[in-house]
C-alpha cells in the first residue's frame, strides 16, 4: 500500500510524574473500549500492497464477523486471480479455500493472508489489556511522556507483552491525548529491533465505535515494504448464519 503520510514528532518531549493524572494503564483501557464493536460487522476492505521485489498489487475483499463467537469470513472480489478465494474461521477451526481447484485446507491461525502481512489472529477480537501490559522503566515507573505528532497533542507510551502469542513482545503508541484515539504505533521484536510502523491518519464513527478506515502498515525491516488498508461500506446489522459455513463460500465462486 501506498501512502505518503508523515509525521513529525516534536523534539520537546515531556516525561509525565507519577503522580499525572492519567496512566498507561488506563490509556490503554480507553483505546481498547473507544475502538471494540460489540455487533456483528461487515465491510469492504482495499489492500494496496507495496513490495521492492514484485511491484505494486491491489487486492479487495469483503469481511464479516458474527459477534457471538468471533467466526469471521474473508472473500476475496479482487483481482481476477483471486477472485472467489476465502478464509473461514468458525471455532477453533480455520480454512482456507481456492476457487480453482474448489478445495479447503486446514491452516493456522498466523498463517498470512493473501500473501500479505495480516494473519488470521489480526481479525480476532482480542482485548488489548489481555495481550499488554504497561513497560515500566529502571525506577518502576510507566514510561509515558507527552509529545507532539506533527500539530497533534499526543501521549506516546510503551506496552509489553504478557502472553507469549502476539507478533511482537514490544509495542510503542501514540495516542491523541483528547480522545485518545491511536494514531502511531510501532512494534519490535524481542531483541528490541523496530519491525513495523502503523499509521492511522483517519477514522469513523459506527455505533458509538470508532473504526479506523484507512491505515499504513510500514515494514521496517525489509524496506520499502508498505501496505495500504483502507475500509469502506461497514455495517453493523446481524449477520445470518449461513454465511459462516463452507458450502456458502464454495457456491460464491460458482
Amino acid at each position: 500500500m501506498i501512502l505518503k503520510f508523515v509525521i513529525v514528532c516534536s523534539l520537546a518531549i515531556m516525561p509525565l510524574s507519577a503522580s499525572a493524572q492519567t496512566s498507561v494503564r488506563l490509556l490503554f483501557s480507553n483505546v481498547e473500549k473507544i475502538q471494540q464493536m460489540t455487533s456483528d460487522v461487515r465491510a469492504k476492505v482495499n489492500l494496496t500492497q507495496q513490495k521492492v521485489s514484485q511491484g505494486t498489487k491491489n487486492m479487495e475483499l469483503i469481511y464479516y464477523r458474527r459477534d457471538s463467537d468471533d467466526s469471521f469470513l474473508i472473500v476475496f472480489s479482487a483481482p481476477e486471480s483471486d477472485k472467489g478465494n476465502g478464509y473461514l474461521r468458525v471455532g477453533d477451526n480455520f480454512w482456507m479455500y481456492r476457487r480453482n481447484t474448489r478445495t479447503f485446507q486446514h491452516i493456522n491461525r498466523d498463517e498470512n493472508i493473501g500473501g500479505t502481512n495480516a494473519h488470521a489472529e489480526d481479525f480476532e477480537k482480542r482485548k488489548l489489556t489481555e495481550l499488554y501490559a504497561p513497560a515500566l522503566d529502571g525506577a518502576g515507573n510507566e514510561i509515558l511522556f507527552e509529545e507532539l505528532l506533527g500539530k497533534i497533542p499526543v501521549y506516546k507510551f510503551e506496552v509489553k507483552a504478557i502472553v507469549n502469542d502476539v507478533d511482537y513482545p514490544k509495542k510503542n503508541y501514540w495516542v491523541r491525548r483528547d480522545n485518545n484515539l491511536p494514531l502511531k504505533e510501532q512494534s519490535y521484536s524481542m531483541s528490541g529491533t523496530l519491525m513495523e510502523t502503523a499509521y492511522y491518519p483517519q477514522y469513523t464513527v459506527v455505533d458509538g465505535r470508532y473504526i479506523a478506515v484507512k491505515m499504513l502498515f510500514v515494514d521496517e525491516f525489509e524496506k520499502g515494504n508498505k501496505t495500504l488498508v483502507e475500509i469502506s461500506n461497514i455495517s453493523t446489522e446481524k449477520l445470518q448464519d449461513y454465511l459462516f459455513t463452507k458450502p456458502y463460500l464454495e457456491n460464491l465462486s460458482k
